[in-house]
């Protein structure tokens, strides 16, 4: 338990600047607290203590506001950052070297007693603020779900969720390889190519219309130029391209 402990502090104290002394993320980090007192009320659930599991989840909820139900399962050194308001359901299991930021619910959308109805966290997910991730299904490995972000499907392993409801972005193999490789630490969820995918289909759309409209011109006058006689087009306002990119940013 100790060596466990051992763990979870030095990673708080690796991944938050803020922390100085191990002293300070025992006495001062209610994620830290969370996690201690849930491994109590966990070890009653398991052996058929359900009241007194519960009771330590509510107490852990008072003292810390994050509510971890006694049922759940969290893996090795998870850092619940700031943590007010964190709810993780009954069901739900946490991996190894996850992040998890204030606000964050990782619920259930089933009313099934005894089915799977709370997510998976693969190892190494960051849940950024405000992140609501709803259903039995698994979020992949290295995965990063951007914050205030809505999942209520699948996010593959070292892809970023972003959006309500989220949408994926999938990360190019070899860059994903390249993020390990340096062991890339992003805060919140947030990336360095963390765009909304729609923004960046509707400006891929944008610029092929563009092109298209480029290719009839010139189409158009060079039939005209050849003595083909053609049908005057209708007047309308040009696309103008970059009007429109600054509506969909």
């Amino acid at each position: 338990m100790f060596t466990h402990l051992r763990e979870d502090i030095a990673s708080i104290i690796q991944r938050d600047p803020a922390a100085r002394t191990a002293w300070e993320v025992i006495t001062c980090y209610p994620g830290f607290q969370a996690i201690v007192m849930h491994g109590w009320a966990k070890w009653c659930w398991l052996r058929g203590w359900k009241w007194l599991g519960r009771f330590i989840s509510y107490l852990a909820r008072i003292l810390t506001g994050i509510e971890i139900h006694p049922g759940a399962t969290i893996g090795r050194r998870v850092f619940i950052d700031h943590g007010f308001g964190v709810v993780v359901g009954e069901t739900a299991e946490v991996g190894d070297d996850c992040t998890i930021y204030q606000g964050v619910t990782l619920g259930g959308t089933s009313l099934s007693a005894g089915a799977k109805r709370h997510p998976t966290l693969g190892a190494g997910v960051i849940v950024g603020a405000g992140a609501k991730v709803l259903g039995g299904f698994t979020i992949g490995a290295g995965a990063k779900i951007g914050s205030n972000s809505v999942v209520v499907k699948p996010v593959p392993a070292g892809a970023t969720a972003v959006g309500n409801p989220a949408h994926v972005i999938q990360k190019d193999v070899q860059l994903q390889a390249e993020a390990k490789a340096a062991q890339i630490f992003s805060a919140y969820g947030v990336t360095g190519n963390g765009d909304d995918p729609i923004s960046k289909a509707l400006h891929k759309l944008i610029d092929q219309a563009v092109s298209q409209q480029a290719q009839i011109d010139k189409l158009t006058a060079a039939v005209c130029a050849a003595g083909i006689a053609c049908e005057k087009q209708l007047e309308a306002d040009k696309l103008d391209p970059q009007q429109i990119n600054c509506l969909v940013d």
